[in-house]
């Protein structure tokens, strides 16, 4: 049982009607998604040719930032607002689009943001799962 679901299940009141299972992959992946953003625009940063890579350095931070919030708003569920769940979802799935678009420019010159377009493709289908379930 992972950290995440270990806090769902600790949590003292009720979560309502939420899919569980959707909840728990959509955090693991943001978080997940976070994670490897800042590593591929710290890996761009390393690149020899940076300048070709500067749109992608920005849209993986900004991907990263969006994701981490998210998982953030997900965690909580004191005062639970559905509006403003959906509309961090959205900005994720978003954010996780342009960012896949992005690196997936550059996949086949750098593992790193191959490995990146992958994983922002699944957040961005977790979100999606998670919004469909809202």
């Amino acid at each position: 049982m992972s950290a995440v679901e270990q806090m769902l299940d600790s949590y003292p009141a009720d979560l309502g009607d939420v899919d569980r299972q959707k909840l728990v992959a959509c955090i693991e992946a943001c978080i997940e998604c976070a994670q490897t953003c800042t590593a591929c625009a710290d890996a761009c940063l390393s690149e020899e040719m940076v300048a070709d890579l500067v749109k992608c350095v920005r849209t993986d931070l900004d991907c990263a930032d969006i994701c981490a919030s998210t998982a953030n708003v997900l965690s909580r569920h004191t005062g639970y607002d559905a509006n403003v769940t959906r509309a961090a979802l959205e900005s994720c799935r978003a954010a996780c689009g342009a960012c896949a678009d992005e690196c997936d420019k550059h996949a086949s010159m750098h593992e790193h943001c191959r490995i990146c377009t992958d994983v922002c493709r699944r957040c961005e289908r977790a979100c999606a799962d998670l919004i469909a379930g809202l």
